[in-house]
């Protein structure tokens, strides 16, 4: 194709967009509304998974020390503690420290009045990189010198497991369904424009063009309609997602929810929006087309 040619065709493309303005205007709002559903569930699922990975990690493990080593041997296992893999970080917590949070939590109740240090252990309060592995990691841990007793609430570490699990299949699985219903309707869409086209494209046959010169301008046009509706999601999501999160934290005195700033996703979500852009504006025109080239 000469190079005078693919500028008349680039620029047929753009003319389009304003000749047909109404159906124009249709394909882009829903292409921003499918980007919105699909993006603003993707960022919503991203946040639910950093949540429970954050409870994950408040699943502590307690290792007591044997009473009987010496202040320094039983600050010493420290080491080997954090020798261990699939430790991430083990806090030191001694008698005394130990006995000011139990008379703190149990205050009230005359039947501990009497403890004192001495009566406690030293431990170590134990943060683990990966909760899955809590099994294999207290088998090690139990098998260090010094360490007497450990306590781990497994079936916490499980629960939270099988959520993340659950949370991860689910969230994939509907982001899916909704981006096949979203092209769905998109390519619809199209093939509305295409069909409000169609004796243009009749026209075009009959006077001797080949597929390829009318398909140009047409795959043109969808994709400038599909990186202006990326570009307006892009936008929308950005603003509705830094006025969700002022909102929520606003209201969230508690702290409940965390939000990861927007800066965070950024990368990620430009490059989702401008593919799925390309993706619908370039594939919808080249397939919508093809049944209309049939003349």
């Amino acid at each position: 194709m000469k190079f005078n040619n693919l500028g008349y065709l680039m620029k047929e493309g753009f003319r389009g967009i304003f000749l047909h303005g109404f159906m124009s205007f249709a394909a882009v709002c829903v292409t921003v509304a499918c980007l919105l559903i699909v993006g603003s569930f993707s960022i919503l699922m991203y946040n639910v998974n950093i949540m429970v990975e954050d409870l994950n990690k408040t699943n502590e493990v307690l290792v007591f020390i044997d009473e009987t080593l010496p202040d320094a041997e039983a600050k010493s296992v420290g080491t080997k503690i954090n020798q261990i893999p699939n430790v991430q970080n083990a806090v030191f917590v001694s008698r005394e420290e130990a006995l000011k949070a139990f008379v703190a939590d149990y205050q009230d109740n005359e039947a501990f009045s009497g403890v004192q240090a001495e009566d406690l252990r030293h431990r170590y309060v134990v943060t683990l990189m990966d909760n899955e592995l809590i099994k294999d990691t207290v088998a090690q841990l139990t098998g260090i010198a010094g360490v007497a007793k450990i306590s781990a609430a497994f079936e916490l570490a499980e629960g939270f497991t099988t959520i993340q699990n659950v949370l991860q299949i689910a969230s994939i699985a509907i982001i899916i369904v909704l981006l096949m219903v979203s092209l769905l309707i998109i390519s619809n869409t199209v093939k509305l424009a295409m069909y409000d086209r169609r004796d243009e494209i009749a026209v075009m046959k009959m006077v001797g063009a080949t597929n390829g010169f009318i398909r140009l301008p047409f795959v043109v046009e969808g994709f400038t309609l599909g990186m202006i509706g990326a570009a307006i999601a892009f936008g929308l999501e950005w603003l509705m997602y830094d006025a969700l999160v002022l909102k929520i934290g606003a209201e969230d005195t508690l702290k409940l929810f965390s939000f990861v700033p927007f800066t965070e996703l950024l990368l990620p979500m430009i490059v989702t929006f401008v593919a799925a852009g390309l993706f619908v504006g370039v594939v919808g025109s080249w397939t919508s087309i093809r049944k209309f080239l049939d003349v």
